[in-house]
């Protein structure tokens, strides 16, 4: 079969092309295809996830060359992923990549493959950039021309992690946490940089941070050794290159015989795990700028209430009597939106209910009617779930304020009026505002409920629900719930942090120190 244009790097040996894919972009995402699709084979997925650094492109690469059967006595090494993937500004992206391997069914192997490439967790940029992995996923489960079901995920580690640090474990934790709970059996370990022994500290690792994954009938972690040598120069250690070479082809036999024997897993739940995380961030974000502005608004109506009370008398016989209150109000303030060719960081924010829906973290919709938080036409942040032609995206955010004002009745009555049209009788101002302390309550309690249920959901249906990304708002959610006196949701709240590993409470530790610096 032919690979299409290759272009020689490295004469060798082994002498080294550069394939190059047929390249489409759907919205944000890129597939890469060697080859032409034939309907009537079977096909692999394989989605790859792993740290930074991991040595995913050295193992797509070493796939790829299997998969065409070459040999190391062919003395020929293709690269369908480059040697330098990305530039450094390409990386900030957080690109997911997909790439098709067809035409060489019936020979190697009796399917083509398609891996899904995800960029390295854990680097610098923090948990905010690991949850924009999140979101790319999402797009490509969610796409029409995008991947719905996968034969395995692989976590990729390296050999030579001879120690479980709490990057390692956040790692862990965030590559477990995007996944629903019936991939459990789909997920195995890819050990990369491996000398061909049994990778001990790899599996000590994942089983202390007691990851959920595939076990054989003798409860082990199934998992598969790599060596990432095939592309040296051979004419230097030839020897040692050999042997390391057997390592990745065993390790590769192995892999392709148990993809072989797994019936591919629909996506579906995993999309929803992805999405009720993204929305459980979007909604705690709404949640605590409301709970705040609940907040200012309790404090203007208790100066209020404490001026009517000592200037009664005045501000009823003296029409421009004036009192000092600290009104709320909201601003518009300019963000930087990062606007390039495909990601578009603006806010998107509802006119009516003048709040933010989703920021920061919304980059894949260039409009409110895509955004994830968005759910048959409504939003389910605002306050009011207003359609989504009540919203924009734009390159800026509510900011609550407040601003010292001169009130007079009059004022404080129009702003405190209860449907004008409908009470025939004024009630007192005092009663006014406490309806509207009422009011206020309700809505709290409202927010906290809806927050509550993402997280109730999450639980149901995720592989991992006590990870980073829900255990940053437990502590959040449990103190307003006991605020709020719902002794039952902060029951559940408490028991489900007690569930919490100490290397999950390690990874936490290491998330909040890296958002810190």
């Amino acid at each position: 079969m032919s690979l299409g244009i290759s272009v020689e790097i490295h004469s060798g040996p082994p002498a080294i092309y550069q394939v190059k894919p047929k390249e489409k972009k759907i919205d944000s995402l890129t597939r890469l295809s060697v080859g032409e699709i034939d309907l009537n084979r079977t096909n692999r997925t394989i989605l790859l996830v792993g740290e930074t650094g991991a040595g995913k492109s050295s193992l797509i690469n070493a796939l790829f060359n299997y998969t065409m059967g070459v040999k190391f006595e062919d003395e020929v090494w293709f690269q369908i992923v480059a040697e330098e993937e990305r530039s450094q500004t390409e990386s900030q992206t957080s690109d997911v990549i997909v790439y098709d391997i067809f035409g060489f069914e019936g020979q190697t192997l009796p399917f083509s493959l398609t891996i899904i490439d995800t960029p390295g967790f854990g680097d610098t940029r923090g948990q905010e950039r690991d949850e924009e992995v999140a979101e790319r996923l999402l797009d490509l489960f969610g796409s029409e021309e995008g991947v719905h079901q996968v034969n395995a995920v692989g976590v990729v580690m390296k050999a030579t992690d001879n120690r479980l640090t709490d990057r390692l474990r956040y790692v862990l934790d965030s590559v477990t946490s995007l996944f629903g709970k019936n991939l459990e059996d789909k997920i195995v370990v890819l050990v990369t940089h491996s000398d061909g022994r049994k990778p001990v500290n790899v599996l000590k690792a994942v089983k202390e941070t007691e990851i959920k994954c595939a076990k054989n009938e003798e409860n082990q972690i199934i998992h598969f050794l790599f060596n990432n040598c095939q592309h040296e120069d051979r004419r230097n250690d030839r020897e040692f290159l050999e042997l390391a070479d057997q390592t990745s082809m065993k390790g590769l036999k192995n892999f392709m015989t148990f993809l072989e024997s797994t019936k591919p897993q629909p996506l579906k739940i995993t999309a929803e795990v992805l999405n009720e995380r993204i929305r459980l961030e979007a909604c705690i974000q709404n949640l605590q700028e409301r709970i705040n502005e609940n907040d200012l608004k309790q404090r203007e109506i208790r100066q209020i209430e404490k001026a009517y009370e000592n200037h009664e008398e005045e501000m009823k016989e003296h029409q421009n009597f004036t009192i000092e209150v600290d009104e709320v109000y909201k601003e518009k303030e300019p963000i930087d939106a990062g606007i390039c060719l495909v990601f578009y960081e603006g806010a998107v924010t509802c006119s009516v209910c003048e709040e933010n829906c989703h920021y920061p973290g919304c980059t894949m919709a260039w409009y409110p009617g895509l955004c994830e938080v968005m759910n048959w036409g409504c939003c389910t942040v605002c306050t009011n779930k207003c359609p989504a032609s009540d919203h924009v995206k734009e390159d800026w955010i509510y900011v609550i304020k407040t601003r010292n004002v001169q009130k007079t009745l009059e004022d404080l009555e129009e702003k405190y009026e209860n449907n004008k049209e409908e009470c025939e009788e004024k009630s007192s101002l005092l009663e006014k505002l406490k309806q509207e302390n009422r009011n206020l309550e309700k809505e709290r309690a409202s927010l906290l409920d809806e927050a509550y249920s993402h997280v109730i959901k999450l639980e149901k249906i995720a592989l991992k629900v006590e990870s980073v990304s829900t255990l940053v708002h437990l502590d959040f959610l449990i103190e307003k719930m006991k605020e709020k006196g719902d002794q039952e949701k902060v029951k559940n709240l408490e028991e489900m942090k007690s569930r919490v590993s100490e290397g999950t409470n390690a990874a936490l530790r290491y998330a909040k120190n890296l958002s810190s610096e």
